[in-house]
């Protein structure tokens, strides 16, 4: 009897509440499946909660027999460890081979009490025969051994207080000298090749010019002819540092051009 009196409570307080209203309207059925829904929620998070918490249980256990396994190896491995310790070092090398002994003996003098000196003296006829009458030279000639002198290398300038010049001029008076002597080869000219060499030469303090070489070249056959034209020059005024002459150190461009 009270249960139908709650039923029809609960009933009535639905259709009072939508009571002239429309039932088809959302509010309604959720107001009449909210029970469900509840239980529905109830059982969708206690399934979730119970999952995050039964997991990590699950993976430990899944994990157990590799930890097992784990351990087991490393058991393994401190055994042969220790099994590797037990093993005897290795004996001692054998002792070196005794040094050879000395072959040869040592033999101690005879101590004599007297010494007998034995004198051989020439007779008159022997010393006689033995000497000659030979005039004795006026010279006598004495050789001498002479000392090989080490020759120390000039320095060379590049800059000094006075510089080296040639017949009263400078490096571009050399420089026409040199283009006045130049014979071109005849196989550049063939051949059309032009340009222009690089030389270095320096002017010693005798006023030489030395140590000519090319810095730069174009052609063997201009290289070589600017070098021959450099050593014909004639003797140059050398340079001079603290009053002194000195070597010094020149850097000159040969032209070759086909008129």
């Amino acid at each position: 009897m009270d249960n139908e009196k709650l039923q029809n409570k609960a009933v009535t307080l639905e259709e009072i509440v939508f009571e002239n209203r429309n039932k088809e309207y959302g509010a309604y059925y959720l107001r009449k499946k909210y029970n469900k829904f509840v239980l529905i929620s109830f059982i969708v998070a206690f399934i979730g909660i119970s999952t995050a918490v039964a997991v990590p249980f699950i993976k430990a256990y899944m994990n157990k027999d590799k930890s097992v396994d784990l351990i087991k190896e490393t058991t393994a491995v401190l055994e042969s460890v220790k099994k590797d310790d037990d093993i005897p070092p290795p004996p001692p090398p054998p002792p070196p081979p005794p040094a050879m002994e000395q072959q040869i003996k040592y033999t101690a003098p005879v101590v004599v009490d007297t010494v007998k000196q034995v004198v051989d003296l020439a007779t008159v006829d022997e010393a006689t025969s033995s000497t000659t009458n030979e005039p004795v030279p006026d010279q006598i000639e004495v050789q001498k051994e002479t000392d090989n002198v080490v020759q120390q290398e000039e320095p060379v300038f590049f800059v000094v207080e006075e510089s080296a010049t040639f017949e009263g001029g400078d490096l571009e008076s050399f420089r026409n000298w040199v283009q006045k002597h130049i014979v071109y080869p005849e196989i550049a000219v063939e051949n059309g090749i032009t340009g222009k060499v690089i030389v270095q030469f320096c002017v010693n303090h005798a006023g030489d010019v030395t140590d000519v070489k090319v810095l730069r070249g174009v052609d063997p056959a201009l290289d070589e002819e600017a070098v021959r034209v450099l050593k014909l020059s004639p003797k140059w005024s050398p340079g001079k540092q603290g009053g002194k002459a000195v070597k010094q150190l020149f850097t000159m461009p040969i032209t070759f051009v086909l008129q």
